[in-house]
């Protein structure tokens, strides 16, 4: 006999409030105060002719960016450098600035036009504008 149960989502919810609350009352999301990687954010939309590809990079230098394309897929990097200032006599309480490498890889419905694909690099945002790849109209033959 199979055993069913309730989902309640609200239960769910209020369980982890409840669980975090006593476990970790002042816990912060990187362990022993280091800093959790970091995570590349995306929008993408679509039109009949492009997709736009917007991520946000803030912090990054333009020349650390790497995007590769190879048909429909799409692969962004970033190296993410932050320096950490320590004076002396000081100690860090905590660290939560990144550094390191973040990257992101993603398919798209379409082929993409790799040659005229285009990118900018604007107050931390990525934009790309990848051109959809032409493919050849039906061809209709006629029977000999």
């Amino acid at each position: 006999m199979a055993q069913i149960t309730r989902f309640t989502p609200i239960d769910e919810m209020f369980d982890d409030l409840l669980r975090g609350f006593f476990v970790r009352p002042v816990g912060f999301e990187g362990a022993q105060g280091g800093a959790a990687p970091a995570q590349m954010k995306l929008d993408v939309r679509e039109d009949d002719k492009a997709y736009t590809v917007h991520a946000d990079l803030p912090g990054v230098k333009k020349e650390d960016i790497q995007v590769h394309i190879d048909g429909n897929q799409v692969s962004l990097a970033a190296e993410v450098r932050r320096e950490k200032e320590v004076k002396e006599g000081e100690r860090a309480l905590r660290s939560e600035r990144y550094m390191g490498r973040v990257a992101r890889s993603f398919s798209l419905a379409a082929e993409v036009d790799a040659n005229a694909s285009q990118a900018k690099y604007a107050d931390g945002v990525l934009e790309l504008v990848l051109p959809k790849k032409t493919v050849p109209g039906a061809k209709q033959i006629t029977i000999l």
